[in-house]
């Protein structure tokens, strides 16, 4: 399984989203540190959930760090994350 499914299926599980979009970044970084040989190290996710609502900035990255907790200290080098709830901008 790629683990950018692996980490779909846990935020879809966690948050029951409206929209989820996980995506591998990792050509990116090509030749920058966590850059691995087959990618699947640098990931960017657009998440809409009512689990977000009235919740900061901050406190969405710890709920979305704190479900990923095991693959952030696997192989997930980065993550960049856009959290909204429903009717915010992404």
């Amino acid at each position: 399984m790629l683990v950018r499914d692996t980490i779909t299926r846990k935020l879809n599980d966690a948050f029951a989203p409206e929209s989820i979009d996980v995506v591998d970044e990792s050509s990116l970084h090509e030749g920058h540190a966590g850059h691995r040989p087959g990618g699947q190290s640098h990931f960017r996710i657009y998440i809409v959930s009512q689990a977000f609502a009235g919740k900061s900035r901050i406190d969405r990255h710890r709920m979305i760090n704190t479900v990923l907790a095991d693959d952030l200290a696997g192989g997930v080098h980065a993550l960049a994350i856009h959290a909204a709830a429903p009717g915010e901008k992404r």
